[in-house]
């Protein structure tokens, strides 16, 4: 390790709370700052968002309602309506409880870099460089991998979509190749050239979140058949190639309402371009999962009693449940087509918001030097105040795996199985060090930001721990019995060869040159927007 990162090795937690505090109150980046605070002029972003336009974004980048109308068809096989109904409260709950946890860090130390920032501040100064390697990187394998999973996700609706009304049409792969290529690229173009009117976009994004959510659910309620309570509070299923343990099934069937939530820390890698971030960050974090826990809850509920035919629901033409029940209940192809659409446009401004996020997240890794090339991909475009070259390799990668795709859609579902694993780890790595930090009574006293939990601090930490661990232990369950190569749960096997291989670099290379984002929180404020 080079003399400057031994030397920062050495630095105790009680500095890093110090410099922190000393970043938030300078006039160019603190709670009510104009620009970011970084080390240099050239990687400087305005903060463009204020309290309603970054809540919409975080809003229409979970989009939970609309994550269950396209996932919920798996759960029905693993663990049945009950296991869903009650799957998604303990979700709620748990996800609550790790947004909480979250939040008080982020409050602490608002930056773009979040989880890896946090797992800085908090580290034993003896491993904090290799934690936040690892912290870093993993993290920004998960979101690559959920944006991708996303931009799959739209594709494929879009799909299903031409054939509900062309019985001639057959999805090949390819096809949701190229529909990923256009969905990534629109994002990517939006996030370079249309940034000036991303807030509207995202305004107009949680507009159509709450109005489309109100106008699907109500022809679902007037015109379905019903389904009986007894059903939809009690019903647990198996299917015969699935788990016929009752409560294998029903963990497996949460994972299904649990992925609704995945991604909620979207906003926090904002933060650099909010305004009163310190404050504004944790609140926001808190209404999303409030908002849309509710939203996804009752559009859960809307969905189970209006089933219909369960098994014309999940007939594989319509690839998503959903266009089979909003075709029985309407009996329409047209009025199926729009309720599907208005999910579809959802999606696409949530993957707009979704590669906004991942892009900051790459640009401040790089920015610490955590990426190869790590001087290029941290610039920021002096024209339009934004990681262009960060964008570019996050659509760069989410094209590459959609050529991935075309080959192999095994090979592609492997790779996009780490984001569960690799999000959940990352949440629960800081959440960790906090638990630990404040049962250590030798060091400092903690210095929270101006939200905290206060003396429930340490409860909420624990059970957010809990449910976490929880997560992570069915998440490489296989859904189906018995397992091949096709039908197999890859996020377990990929996660551990992508950790491998990360300490493989360490050892060999990173260890020597990695300093991570110490120099930067530790910089004085004015040092750093005038480098």
């Amino acid at each position: 390790m080079s003399d400057q990162g031994i030397e920062m090795s050495r630095l105790g937690a009680k500095s890093v709370q110090v410099s922190v505090s000393h970043a938030r109150s300078g006039s160019d980046g603190g709670y009510h700052g104009g620009v970011s605070t970084s080390r240099s002029s050239k990687k400087n972003m305005e903060r463009k968002f204020g309290s309603l336009s970054i809540l919409s974004l975080s809003l229409t980048l979970l989009s939970s309602w609309e994550s269950v109308a396209n996932s919920f068809g798996s759960g029905l096989l693993n663990g049945g309506p009950a296991g869903l109904v009650w799957g998604m409260v303990l979700s709620i709950i748990g996800t609550m409880a790790l947004a909480l946890s979250l939040a008080e860090l982020a409050s602490m130390c608002p930056r773009a870099g979040a989880q890896y920032h946090w797992t800085a501040v908090l580290a034993p100064p003896k491993i904090r460089a290799f934690v936040t390697w690892m912290q870093g990187w993993i993290t920004v394998f998960g979101w690559q991998a959920a944006t991708a999973s996303i931009c799959s996700l739209v594709a494929t609706t879009i799909q299903g979509i031409v054939m509900l009304n062309e019985s001639s049409y057959a999805a090949r792969q390819w096809h949701g190749s190229l529909l990923m290529w256009a969905i990534v690229l629109l994002a990517g173009f939006i996030n370079i050239y249309g940034i000036k009117i991303m807030p509207a976009l995202q305004m107009l994004g949680g507009i159509m979140h709450i109005v489309f959510f109100i106008a699907i659910t109500i022809p679902l309620i007037l015109l379905s058949r019903r389904s009986s309570s007894e059903f939809v509070f009690t019903e647990l299923l198996t299917s015969e190639e699935g788990w016929q343990s009752k409560g294998v099934a029903w963990c497996l069937g949460m994972l299904t309402v649990t992925y609704c939530f995945l991604g909620f820390d979207g906003a926090i890698h904002m933060s650099e371009e909010v305004r009163n971030p310190a404050m504004v960050v944790p609140r926001i974090l808190i209404q999303t999962i409030a908002i849309n826990g509710l939203m996804a809850f009752v559009f859960l509920l809307v969905i189970l009693f209006c089933l219909g035919n369960m098994n014309e629901a999940l007939n594989p033409q319509y690839i998503y449940p959903t266009l089979g029940i909003f075709k029985q209940t309407t009996q329409s192809v047209g009025a199926a087509t729009a309720m599907q659409t208005g999910i579809v446009l959802i999606g696409m401004v949530s993957n707009t918001a979704v590669v906004a996020s991942v892009s900051r997240l790459t640009w401040a890794f790089a920015r610490d030097g955590g990426l190869p090339f790590s001087n290029y991909f941290s610039h920021v475009d002096r024209k339009y105040r934004v990681p262009k070259r960060a964008i570019y390799l996050v659509c760069a990668a989410v094209i590459i795996l959609s050529v991935i795709n075309a080959a192999s859609e095994t090979a592609l579902s492997a790779i996009l199985a780490l984001s569960t694993s690799s999000l959940y780890v990352s949440y629960l790595i800081p959440v960790v060090l906090m638990i630990i930090r404040r049962l250590d009574t030798r060091r400092e006293p903690i210095e929270f930001g101006p939200w905290t939990l206060g003396r429930y601090g340490m409860a909420i930490n624990v059970f957010a721990l809990s449910f976490g661990v929880f997560v992570c232990i069915f998440v490489p369950f296989p859904t189906q019995i018995p397992v091949t190569a096709a039908n197999m749960n890859w996020s377990g096997p990929v996660f551990i060869g992508v950790c491998i291989l990360l300490v493989m670099d360490w050892v060999f290379r990173a260890r020597k040159k990695y300093i991570g984002p110490m120099q930067s929180l530790l910089q004085p404020e004015g040092e750093r927007n005038h480098a």
